[in-house]
C-alpha cells in the first residue's frame, strides 16, 4: 500500500477548520485585522487549512465575553447538575465525531490516525464524563468550632481561566483544562498552540451544541509570544492554565505573578525508564519502544532514557536493535503506521541536531539516527542511541522525538540517582518482577507520576504533573478541579 492511497487532503476537512476562524461570545469572526495563518500538515510538508491569526484586541475580546458571562451567571450560576448534563453531553457528541475529530488530530499533529481515534479523541470523551460527575460533587463541608457560630465552607469557581496548550496532544491537553474549569463553573479563553490549532476549532462548536452559553468557552487563534503573554498578564483573567517547556512555564508564572494569579503548570519531562534484571524482558523491551515513540518521540511523559541492569545491558541493545528497525514510520493515515512524522519542520531540525551532538560526543547509533524521506514529510527514524555520559546533552536535556539514549548500572541505588540526575521530574518508569523493589524504587524516584510494568497508562481519575522543573499542580482527578475554584469560609454568628 502506498502512501498516496492514504493521503489526506485539505478537501477530507471539516470547513470549520480548514478555514478556521475565531470563536468569540459565541461567534465565528475573523481576526481583527483580517490577519491569517496557514497550518502545514506534517505528513507532506503542505498547506491543510487557514486559520485567524489572534490580536490583542481579539485577546480582549475573548476576556471580555469570558468575564461578562462569568458575572451574568449564565453558566456560573447553574447548579453542579446542570453543568453536568451539559459535559456529559459534550462527551457524547466527541464520540459520535470521533472520524472527524481523529482526521483533524492526525492531519494536524502528524500522530496515527489510528492512535487518534483510540487515545486522543476517546480520552476526550472519557475526560468530560469523569468531570461531568465530579461538577455534582462540589461541595464545602461544616466546621465544628467553640465559636457561637454556625462555620461551613463553600467551593466557589474561580472565574476566567486562560488555557494554553502545546503542539503534541491538542485535543487531549485542552480537554484535561477546559473540561475541569467548566465543570467547577469558570469561563474559558482557549489559545491552542499556532501550529496545531484545528481541534480547538471543531471542539468549540462541539461545546455550543452540547449547550455551553455563548461567552462561556473561546477560542482565539494564532502563535504563541505577544498573544500568550498578553492573556497571561490580563488582569481580568483569574487563572492561567499552561503546558509547554519549561522555559516559556518560567516566562507564564512571571507574568501571572504580577497579578497574583495561581497557575498550573505542566513543563518539560524527560523521563528514566528502570529495566531491571528480573523483568520480562519480551514485555518489558515492548513497553521500552512504546514509551519512547508513542506520538513520534513528542510526549512530555514519554520515556526518552532508558537505565539498564548491567547483567542484561547487551541483550537488551541486540533486542532494541532488532525491534525498532522494524517499527512501522510513515503516513499517519495508513491505519498500519505506528510512528508518523514529527509536528513540524522545527521539531525535525530540533531532534536531528541533538543526534548530531550526541554522535559528536562519542554516542553510538544502535539503530536509526537521520531523518527519513517520505513525500516531503518531517519524518525522523526511531533511534537508539548507547556510550553517552550522563553529562551528555542528548542525556540531560528534552529532546522531544523518537530517540532513546541507553545507559547502565550496577545497583538499585545507582540507577535511582541516575533517574533522578535531570532536572525534570515529570515520569518515571520501572520495570521488574520483584514486587518489594516495585515498591522501594518508586518511592524514591523524583516524579509526579511512576509506572511499574507499563508506561502510559493514564485516567481521568489518576492525577498527573510535574515536580522539578515539570512544574507544579495536577491535571486530572479531584485535584485538578478543585484547583479551579476556590475556597470560601461563611461564618454565621448565633447568638
Amino acid at each position: 500500500m502506498t502512501i498516496q492511497e492514504f493521503r489526506t487532503t485539505a478537501s477530507d476537512l471539516p470547513d470549520a477548520v480548514v478555514n478556521g476562524r475565531l470563536f468569540i461570545n459565541g461567534v465565528w469572526r475573523e481576526a481583527s485585522d483580517g490577519g491569517t495563518t496557514a497550518i502545514i500538515n506534517p505528513a507532506t510538508g503542505e498547506v491543510a487549512a487557514t486559520v485567524a491569526a489572534s490580536t490583542t484586541s481579539d485577546a480582549d475580546a475573548a476576556v471580555a465575553a469570558a468575564k461578562a458571562a462569568f458575572e451574568d451567571g449564565r453558566w456560573s450560576g447553574l447548579s453542579g447538575r446542570e453543568r453536568s448534563r451539559i459535559l456529559n453531553k459534550a462527551a457524547q457528541l466527541i464520540r459520535e465525531r470521533a472520524e472527524e475529530l481523529a482526521l483533524t488530530e492526525s492531519t494536524d499533529v502528524g500522530k496515527p490516525i489510528t492512535f487518534a481515534r483510540a487515545v486522543d479523541v476517546a480520552t476526550a470523551a472519557d475526560q468530560y464524563e469523569y468531570v461531568a460527575a465530579l461538577a455534582q460533587q462540589l461541595d464545602g463541608s461544616v466546621r465544628e468550632t467553640p465559636l457561637h457560630a454556625h462555620a461551613f465552607t463553600r467551593r466557589e469557581p474561580l472565574g476566567v481561566v486562560v488555557a494554553i496548550t502545546p503542539f503534541n496532544f491538542p485535543l487531549i491537553l485542552s480537554s484535561t483544562k477546559i473540561a475541569a474549569a467548566l465543570a467547577a463553573g469558570n469561563s474559558v479563553v482557549h489559545k491552542p498552540a499556532g501550529d496545531t490549532p484545528l481541534s480547538a476549532l471543531l471542539m468549540a462548536g462541539i461545546l455550543a451544541d452540547a449547550g455551553v452559553p455563548a461567552g462561556v468557552f473561546n477560542v482565539v487563534t494564532g502563535s504563541g509570544g505577544t498573544l500568550g503573554d498578553h492573556l497571561v498578564a490580563h488582569p481580568d483573567v483569574s487563572k492561567v492554565a499552561f503546558t509547554g517547556s519549561t522555559d516559556v512555564g518560567r516566562k507564564v508564572a512571571a507574568l501571572a505573578g504580577q497579578n497574583l494569579r495561581p497557575v498550573t503548570a505542566e513543563l518539560g519531562g524527560n523521563a528514566a525508564n528502570i529495566l531491571f534484571a528480573d523483568a520480562d524482558l519480551d514485555k518489558a523491551i515492548g513497553t521500552v519502544i512504546g514509551a519512547f515513540v508513542f506520538n513520534s518521540g513528542q510526549f512530555c511523559m514519554g520515556g526518552p532514557r532508558l537505565l539498564v541492569e548491567r547483567p542484561v545491558y547487551e541483550t537488551v541493545l541486540g533486542i532494541l536493535k532488532d525491534a525498532v528497525a522494524g517499527v512501522p514510520v510513515g503516513d499517519p493515515t495508513n491505519p498500519g503506521t505506528v510512528v508518523g512524522p514529527m509536528a513540524s519542520r522545527k521539531q525535525l531540525d530540533k531532534v536531528s541536531s541533538y543526534v548530531e551532538a550526541a554522535k559528536a560526543a562519542g554516542g553510538e547509533i544502535i539503530v536509526g539516527g537521520g531523518p527519513l524521506d517520505l513525500d516531503g514529510g518531517f519524518y525522523y527514524q526511531p533511534t537508539v542511541i548507547a556510550g553517552l555520559g550522563n553529562d551528555a546533552a542528548a542525556v540531560q536535556e528534552e529532546i522531544f522525538g523518537p530517540v532513546l539514549t541507553v545507559q547502565p548500572f550496577d545497583t538499585e541505588e545507582e540507577a535511582i540517582a541516575l533517574a533522578n540526575s535531570t532536572e525534570y521530574g515529570l515520569a518515571s518508569g520501572v520495570q521488574t518482577s520483584n514486587i518489594s523493589r516495585a515498591h522501594r524504587v518508586s518511592s524514591k524516584l523524583d516524579a509526579g507520576i511512576v509506572w511499574v510494568n507499563s508506561w502510559a497508562l493514564l485516567d481521568p481519575a489518576v492525577p498527573f504533573g510535574g515536580v522539578k522543573n515539570s512544574g507544579w499542580g495536577r491535571e486530572y482527578g479531584p485535584e485538578a478541579l478543585e484547583s479551579y475554584t476556590r475556597t470560601k469560609s461563611v461564618i454565621i454568628a448565633t447568638d
